[in-house]
């Protein structure tokens, strides 16, 4: 596919190509890896490398290498994902690759694996804040692991998020010193609460650090320079959804069941039991259970995958705090969401009070249960779909519970992002092209038992 790029992507990798050192403040789904990737073909070009990206492990496992294969200029890049069992890490680091991804929980076990044979002259960090801790005596063993090398064998740092401060401004210190190692904000963590924030002791000998009134002109303001940050608002119409397309990799055995019930109707599951449809629509109702992560049994329902589950993770972490809705479509999603999520709840009249206060950080719904009159804009605006269904009523009517008419009603200024979970090469792509009205039901039926 051959990629258009919008004003601040060009701009970000102008700012990557021109500063060594660089903070790119980019939402979700703004093509925060497409942009990092094109700079890095001009990197690799110029002899500067190889690339090494810190990750969630569902983003360093699927994600980058997708963005990899999804563009025409970056075809050739090579990437090598570090993850999987000590031997397997070992083999991929061993491959010859111009991009290598690797999961935040593994950092220690790379600095201890490499020594000080470090290769990595760009170190990218997707989803930055998860350095917010390091601090330089003590914080999280990962960062500190990291800060070994930071800046004595790596030339180039990216931090990359949509949600720098999820818990206010003091999670800048940690992530700006891989930028300028505390010429900015202070040399320590110390230094830079000392001067901006007043401390006031907890209980137990506890301490919360509190902004000062200038600290929210001036702490932006120092690191202005070495900061990309947008606001999508300046390039998008905030009267349409925002759709982010998240993909995700049904494991091999998942996707040998799926693959034997679409192709032979009939599937065999783990525990040996064995799954059938009748005819063609109870087949892709059962290749929409298997691409959720589970299927109905004689005796309830089987789980199969949490590749799902995974994403929505992931989701959750990059919103960093923002309350998200979630579209489920089966009972056993609901289920295993609530088991993943504690902090979840399902929608009901004292939850939707409590999601409009701004008290739940995460709603769960089925598109037939949220229909007209349902309020929810004031809760927030991010809505994720976690299983798609057929019916574009139940799918028009549940993005309306916070679109943008509501939003604007109520007097918010602010985009609405609809997150699509989608199994890779299944049917969830045919559904989403029949919600987009690009072909029938009847037409994904016929086509499917072909």
């Amino acid at each position: 596919m051959k990629a258009n790029f919008h004003p601040y992507q060009v701009d970000a990798i102008e700012r990557m190509l021109r500063e060594e050192r660089v903070n790119l403040w980019l939402p979700m789904g703004a093509g925060k890896s497409l942009a990092v990737l094109t700079a890095v073909v001009a990197m690799r070009i110029a002899g500067v490398g190889p690339v090494l990206v810190l990750a969630p492990k569902r983003v360093a496992v699927n994600v980058w290498p997708a963005e990899i294969k999804k563009w025409d200029h970056l075809q050739h890049l090579r990437v090598s994902p570090i993850i999987g069992t000590a031997a397997q890490r070992v083999a991929a680091l061993n491959r010859r690759a111009d991009v290598y991804t690797i999961n935040y929980d593994n950092v220690p076990w790379l600095r201890k694996q490499l020594g000080d044979a470090w290769p990595f002259e760009v170190v990218v960090a997707d989803e930055s804040t998860r350095l917010k801790n390091y601090r330089t005596r003590q914080g999280g063993v990962r960062s500190k692991a990291l800060a070994e090398v930071a800046w004595s064998r790596t030339r180039r740092f990216i931090n990359l998020t949509g949600t720098p401060s999820p818990n206010g401004l003091k999670d800048l210190w940690g992530q700006n010193w891989f930028i300028d190692q505390g010429k900015r904000l202070g040399s320590t963590y110390t230094a830079f609460t000392d001067r901006w924030f007043t401390t006031i002791m907890m209980g137990g000998g506890a301490r919360s650090h509190e902004p000062r009134a200038a600290a929210m002109q001036e702490i932006p303001g120092k690191i202005a320079d070495v900061t990309l940050s947008v606001d999508m608002r300046d390039y998008i119409d905030t009267h349409e959804p925002v759709r982010v397309y998240v993909e995700v990799e049904l494991p091999p055995a998942a996707w040998q069941v799926y693959d034997d019930m679409a192709a032979d109707m009939v599937a065999q599951l783990k525990s040996m039991e064995t799954i059938e449809a009748v005819h063609g629509a109870a087949r892709t109702i059962k290749c929409l259970q298997i691409t959720s992560g589970f299927a109905f049994t004689e005796g309830g329902h089987e789980e199969i995958h949490d590749a799902k589950l995974d994403a929505l993770e992931s989701i959750v972490e990059e919103l960093a705090g923002a309350p998200l809705l979630v579209a489920y479509h089966f009972k056993p999603d609901l289920a295993r969401i609530l088991k993943r999520f504690p902090q979840a709840r399902e929608i009901s009249d004292k939850n939707i009070d409590l999601w409009n206060a701004g008290k739940l950080p995460m709603m769960l719904c089925h598109p037939a249960s949220a229909g007209h009159g349902l309020n929810l804009q004031d809760g927030g605006h991010h809505l994720a779909f976690y299983g798609l269904w057929w019916s574009l009523e139940e799918h028009q009517q549940i993005i309306e519970r916070i679109g943008p008419v509501r939003q604007a009603q109520s007097g918010f200024d602010r985009p609405v992002y609809l997150y699509y979970i989608l199994a890779r090469d299944t049917i969830d792509h045919d559904v989403l092209t029949v919600l987009d009205g690009k072909a029938t039901v009847q037409e994904v039926l016929k086509e499917k038992v072909r």
